[in-house]
């Protein structure tokens, strides 16, 4: 009973997504304190030195997880199109891009069902996001050009509604890519 009441104590010590560094400032033997709290129910780890503190503060969005888990970071493409209403399709897969170099398929990650992938970018296109209450989030028109620079075409482009597309702040942003994704925009923005 004692030891339930100081592994809560510790547990309001942490955020609702910390790492395992988080949790040594806070529990002695903090390998045994993260494995019996994963044990019992109260945190979850989300992979490696990464945990939730679900028994207190319930399960983040996936946006905050994912830019949690490599900043700096925000999300982009397909899920921040979606999220802007410009693709009403559901996307399964959550782009973040990151300066971060552990990338790859490898390091997705499953979380409520969605498919968190990152994506290495450049610091010069790291750029065109803003703050969403926990997690960064590009805006519309970088959601579009990272699109594009991801995946070569924008899918299912003739079902978006570009209504909330700024085509000044679009060009001028596209003028920062490489050549490829210029062009692309200017066929894409001729096609509406």
């Amino acid at each position: 009973m004692k030891e339930e009441k100081a592994t809560l104590k510790r547990l309001k010590l942490l955020p609702n997504l910390f790492r395992r560094q988080d949790a040594e400032k806070v529990a002695p033997h903090t390998a045994m304190f993260l494995s019996r709290a994963v044990k019992d129910g109260l945190i979850h780890r989300i992979n490696r030195g990464n945990y939730l503190n679900s028994f207190l503060y319930g399960f983040p969005g996936v946006e905050a997880v994912a830019c949690f888990l490599k900043p700096p970071a925000y999300i982009t493409c397909e899920w921040a199109l979606n999220f802007h209403g410009i693709s009403l399709q559901a996307p399964v897969v959550c782009t973040v891009v990151t300066l971060s170099t552990s990338v790859g398929k490898k390091r997705n990650i499953q979380y409520q069902g969605i498919t968190i992938e990152f994506s290495k970018i450049s610091d010069n296109l790291f750029f065109g996001f803003i703050n969403h209450d926990n997690f960064y989030l590009a805006t519309p028109e970088k959601a579009l050009l990272d699109t594009l620079y991801y995946r070569r075409v924008i899918p299912a482009f003739d079902e978006l509604d570009f209504d909330g597309v700024d085509y000044d702040a679009l060009f001028k942003m596209a003028a920062k890519f490489p050549l490829t994704v210029s062009r692309a925009v200017h066929k894409y923005i001729l096609q509406t």
